[in-house]
């Protein structure tokens, strides 16, 4: 196997050695999902099943930051933080980059995992590499469309959907080329392959063989769970011999996974010694909290073309300039994708979770809706221009004086022209 050393010996799901050892807690923030697969039923508030698609209730990126200080308070030998639903991580992926990106400021010792169906994980999956997410399960379930049309109703890619063969096309084709990219970005990748007998029990060799080619390093042969109202409700699940039999012909391409215990989307505790019941109370309190109070948030988000002025209207921004307070003064930690324009109001409630660590944004200027939608996130709008640095001692050390509020503060000396060019 060609794990990094000291992740796959941490990993429980990736080594069956770990299961008893180390364990995981999946953080249910992806609700919403891409493709409707005919064995799929999602749940929610569901506490009576264990299965991928159930969850008790569902988190938002700041709930589950505070969730995973209680876990890992209680249970230390969680080394993986997942997202795995109960939808899709990138019919979510502002939600999830956001929990991601939470979680490795918080905990940058611990391994983060993602599993996906592969649909819109690529053009996610350079900043994946920059967060250092180092496992990621894609399920891929049939290489022939003929076979792939009969296992899902539909996809969605963008405001589109598609059915039969055209939606099984374009599934693979996207769920190829994310991991080819993954494995460019040295990320492992593990795929799941969901056994439906009488449908594609026949071509799961199929689909090893071709995963090994294309540099895939595990591969979990998963016997389906019939589902009640789902089109697969009369199949009857694999027995024992069938999913043996397969993982055995599977094997002689890839390293088969034979230890995997169908987890819910949000599991925690080890394989062996699962504790999700034990948390449910934990979990469904979290979902009730609050953000983080904006004065406790490290961060400022700036609106600049080069990030060294504040220059930019909020609504022209395509990224963010992330900067902190350090010991010797403010360092700039990254750059933020900002969303797409479009979706009205949806637009700005998207921003307001991609710089929920942030306690203000500086900008140019910005309209009245968006800077309504970040306040109520406790994300303050500063209107502003000049010097990021200069302007960043006003935003930490006088947050709430009048001088920042309601109208353009110049961090210069010099007038400015009104130009969004700052102030030389």
């Amino acid at each position: 196997m060609r794990f990094p050393e000291n992740d796959f010996h941490k990993h429980p799901c990736f080594n069956p050695e770990a299961k008893g050892k180390y364990g995981r807690v999946h953080l249910p923030v992806a609700p919403q999902c891409n493709i409707k697969c005919n064995f799929c039923d999602r749940k929610y508030d569901c506490v009576n099943e264990s299965r991928p698609g159930v969850t008790s209730t569902v988190l938002n990126p700041a709930q589950a930051g505070i969730y995973i200080d209680k876990v890992l308070e209680i249970e230390p030998r969680i080394t993986v933080a997942g997202i795995a639903g109960p939808g899709d991580p990138f019919a979510n992926g502002t939600e999830t980059m956001a929990t991601l990106r939470q979680i490795k400021r918080q905990h940058p010792e611990i391994i983060l995992c993602l599993s996906s169906n592969g649909l819109a994980i690529e053009p996610y999956i350079a900043e994946l590499a920059e967060l250092k997410v180092s496992h990621v399960t894609i399920t891929v379930c049939a290489l022939d469309p003929e076979i792939g049309k009969n296992i899902y109703s539909w996809i969605r890619v963008g405001k589109i959907i598609y059915r039969g063969r055209k939606a099984a096309e374009i599934l693979l084709s996207r769920q190829l080329s994310a991991i080819g990219k993954l494995k460019q970005h040295n990320i492992t990748v593990k795929v799941n392959c969901i056994i439906i007998p009488g449908i594609n029990d026949h071509h799961a060799e199929d689909v090893a063989k071709k995963m090994q080619a294309i540099g895939v390093d595990l591969f979990n042969c998963m016997a389906m769970f019939p589902n009640v109202n789902t089109p697969f409700a009369g199949i009857i699940q694999p027995g024992s011999k069938m999913m043996e039999e397969l993982r055995t012909a599977c094997e002689k391409y890839l390293p088969q996974m034979r230890h995997c215990t169908r987890c819910r989307a949000d599991a925690v505790g080890l394989l062996d010694a699962d504790r999700t019941e034990e948390f449910r109370s934990c979990l469904n309190t979290c979902s009730t909290l609050p953000g983080m109070p904006s004065k406790q948030r490290l961060h400022v988000a700036v609106a600049s073309r080069e990030g060294v002025l504040v220059n930019l209207h909020l609504g022209e921004a395509r990224h963010f300039y992330i900067w902190e307070k350090t010991s010797t003064g403010f360092r700039q930690v990254e750059k933020r994708k900002a969303p797409q324009p479009g979706d009205g109001l949806q637009r700005w409630h998207r921003l307001a979770v991609i710089l929920g660590d942030c306690r203000a944004v500086l900008s140019s200027g910005a309209g009245q809706t968006p800077c309504d939608v970040l306040t109520k996130s406790g994300i303050r709008t500063i209107t502003a221009a000049g010097l990021i640095e200069e302007g960043l001692p006003a935003v930490y050390g006088d947050y709430e004086t009048k001088q920042l509020r309601g109208r353009k503060h110049s961090f210069t000396k010099s007038i400015c022209s009104g130009s969004g060019g700052g102030c030389l």
